[in-house]
């Protein structure tokens, strides 16, 4: 069973057409790396997923039920843009406000358990304010989280976080999939920390979804290079140029070889053309490559 199936969504705002015939399936407990440009139509997606905008045509089900079913409303967690919380209140009376909002039941509790889950238990007294960037982030998953739901739905949760805020972010959003079982969406234009999440991606673009793959076959499409430094980078790039089918040099001034070869063909190759190497590795392009080149490959 899949947790979210669309089909030929559409959005018009006037004369603009933000969606154009998007499709998305997302499985059950997957962690579901959304990715575009801005202006691409993610927030547009997330916004009608959660029910804070009406598509202007197209299907949209979650587990199995219309999106606008009043049970699929109850297991839906959403934290769009910034956490609606009262800045002199402290972190505590902001949950038990969202969770009297919600009609929680045993909301104490159930507060105590999903501030532990956050790693915010010691920060229960803190008024919101004085809370930094990274906290404030955990307290909107933690008021997403309020009443169980099954799916979250995260607009760039991770973005302006340290380093520290981005691994305790992380570890948080494993632990929900892989211990609670919760579908999460998030949306980051971070895609090296995505990377170390994401289970599944989708990649949307003028408002179009151009892919949809699982992280085995997102890696599977990064390919493997050869790269090289020389003293004579002009000429080592003509020599590689001729013998194989695909060499370029990178913004950091290495020479890239794609061609199905080991390092040590080409240190034989090119000092037999009197030509020595001072580094040389095999390496992978990573998400944000790969993005970026799907990205051009549209213009």
């Amino acid at each position: 069973m899949n947790t979210i199936e669309i089909k030929g969504l559409t959005k018009n705002f006037g004369e603009k057409q933000a969606l154009k015939g998007l499709d998305m399936t997302i499985p059950v407990g997957a962690i579901y790396g959304f990715i575009g440009e801005n202006g691409s139509g993610k927030s547009t997606t997330e916004k009608i997923i959660c029910g804070l905008l009406h598509q202007t045509s197209g299907s949209v089900k979650i587990f199995g039920k219309e999106h606008n079913d009043v049970d699929v409303r109850a297991k839906m967690g959403v934290l769009i843009e910034a956490p609606g919380c009262f800045p002199n209140y402290s972190v505590w009376n902001n949950m038990m406000l969202q969770a009297a909002n919600l009609g929680i039941k045993n909301a104490e509790q159930e507060i105590v358990k999903i501030l532990k889950m956050v790693r915010m238990e010691g920060a229960a007294s803190n008024k919101y304010k004085n809370c930094s960037l990274g906290m404030k982030q955990r307290i909107g998953i933690a008021m997403a989280l309020l009443g169980n739901p099954s799916l979250l739905v995260l607009d760039e949760p991770i973005n302006g976080l340290d380093a520290d805020g981005m691994r305790i972010m992380r570890e948080v959003l494993c632990e929900l999939a892989a211990n609670y079982g919760v579908t999460i969406i998030i949306s980051s234009h971070i895609l090296g920390e995505l990377e170390k999440i994401a289970t599944h991606y989708g990649i949307v673009r003028d408002g179009k979804m151009i892919a949809e793959m699982t992280a085995t076959q997102m890696n599977e499409n990064c390919r493997t290079y050869v790269a090289l430094q020389t003293k004579d980078m002009s000429r080592t790039k003509m020599l590689l140029g001729v013998k194989y089918s695909r060499v370029e040099e990178d913004e950091a001034g290495y020479i890239r070889v794609y061609d199905e070869v080991t390092p040590e063909d080409i240190v034989r190759y090119l000092y037999e053309n009197n030509i020595l190497i001072s580094e040389i590795k095999t390496d992978k392009i990573g998400l944000e490559e790969y993005y970026i080149d799907l990205m051009k490959e549209g213009r």
